[in-house]
């Protein structure tokens, strides 16, 4: 059997099989057994989905991470999140990169689909002109020097989907 040590630091939020933790100090934690976890910036909470695209990363995590009873439903949200967003939007790379993660997920490699959608989610917060980490509106101004930067750091589909 296989475990995976995780150096945690005090304030540290981990998600493990729909528990949500949250550490007081600093400490390892070792996972000895198979779960369904994200941990520290993966995790998204219902207040920080205020976009399309975060919604739909928030539904894939909660068909992830989410209890057991709840974890359908967010699946079929999340085919519902991605199927009106690639109506709506005008970006074949959003529209592919969704539907790879959407692949992925049903074939259980989470990880994967989750840095797709967030992927999708720099993209739509450069679009729409706010901050990529928290998804707020940016002050005027910073917008150009936003979507310039990620512009030249931007992944292609197949670097997106490689890396």
């Amino acid at each position: 059997m296989s475990t995976l040590v995780l150096e945690m630091r005090a304030g540290d939020l981990m998600v493990v099989n729909g528990a949500s933790l949250r550490f007081r100090g600093r400490t390892r934690v070792e996972l000895v057994a198979r779960a369904r976890f994200l941990f520290g910036k993966q995790v998204m909470t219902a207040e920080t989905a205020t976009t399309p695209a975060r919604r739909i990363y928030f539904a894939l995590q909660n068909a992830y991470v989410g209890p057991e009873e709840e974890r359908e439903q967010a699946m079929a949200d999340a085919h519902c999140l991605i199927a009106e967003f690639q109506e709506a939007t005008t970006s074949n790379m959003a529209k592919q990169l969704l539907e790879r993660a959407l692949t992925l997920a049903e074939q259980d490699e989470w990880y994967q689909a989750l840095r797709l959608v967030r992927h999708v989610m720099r993209h739509e917060a450069a679009v729409l002109g706010l901050d990529p980490v928290s998804g707020a509106p940016l002050p005027p101004g910073a917008t150009a020097a936003i979507s310039a930067a990620m512009q030249s750091s931007s992944p292609s589909l197949h670097q997106a989907q490689a890396g």
